[in-house]
């Protein structure tokens, strides 16, 4: 007899293997754990996965929204072959990296405040990160146990984040136009692991166990709020002429 799939059901299911997989990680999470989850049986998620690494690449890929849900006669969702998900955080981060306001200041001469152009880079960069925050936490927690995940993650993804806003305040710096307190490495570490511990970790934090502590500040007032503090510690009283 056919399986009966409902279309409600796997936006759940894919909600449920990404707490699951972010939970415990990719070696120790089992189908039976996810479907315990959703409290089904284990059959009725291989209904609409053929395995677990069907069921990363589902939760990798559907968690936040981004890409449209597949139509049910796609389902189940096949097995990635060897690199599939690696690749497809890749094409992720592409795409995201070149729409960066950040890489269009590296790209071109400043034609604003200083002030105004580091709060533009903060807000995109922390609204960007939580456009993808599900993702971001799955990838960052099961990569280290993936080798291919991994060296696109913490390669081109994070290293590379970090690389693009060092040559963004070296530059900057250079024309005296921010004033660093620091290397430039580092302090282009804070601003990126500042704006990811806002936008994405905090929203697992253990500590949040007060029911009125829930719910985080608005995404637009953490935005400003990190824009304001960051730029404030940077912005050079020489820092409103042009390059």
């Amino acid at each position: 007899m056919p399986r009966v799939r409902s279309a409600e059901f796997f936006p759940r299911l894919v909600s449920a293997a990404a707490e699951t997989f972010i939970a415990q990680g990719f070696q120790r999470t089992q189908m039976q754990d996810v479907a315990d989850r959703l409290g089904v049986a284990k059959g009725t998620v291989y209904g609409y996965v053929e395995s677990k690494a069907a069921l990363l690449a589902a939760a990798v890929r559907y968690a936040d929204g981004v890409d449209p849900l597949p139509e049910l006669a796609e389902l189940p969702v096949p097995t990635p072959v060897a690199g599939e998900v690696a690749a497809l955080v890749a094409d992720r981060l592409r795409g995201e990296v070149a729409e960066l306001r950040l890489v269009q200041a590296v790209a071109g001469r400043r034609r604003v405040p200083i002030a105004e152009e580091l709060t533009e880079i903060i807000i995109d960069l922390y609204r960007r990160l939580a456009r993808h925050r599900v993702s971001i936490k799955l990838v960052d927690r099961c990569a280290p146990e993936l080798p291919d995940l991994g060296e696109v993650w913490f390669g081109v993804g994070r290293a590379g984040q970090v690389a693009v806003l060092t040559e963004y305040l070296t530059r900057r710096a250079a024309s005296r136009a921010v004033r660093l307190p620091g290397p430039a490495p580092v302090v282009a570490r804070t601003i990126l692991e500042t704006c990811v511990l806002w936008a994405v970790h905090l929203h697992w934090d253990p500590a949040r166990v007060d029911p009125d502590d829930r719910e985080l500040p608005p995404p637009e007032v953490v935005a400003a709020t990190l824009a304001g503090l960051l730029t404030h510690g940077l912005v050079s009283t020489k820092g409103q002429g042009d390059e």
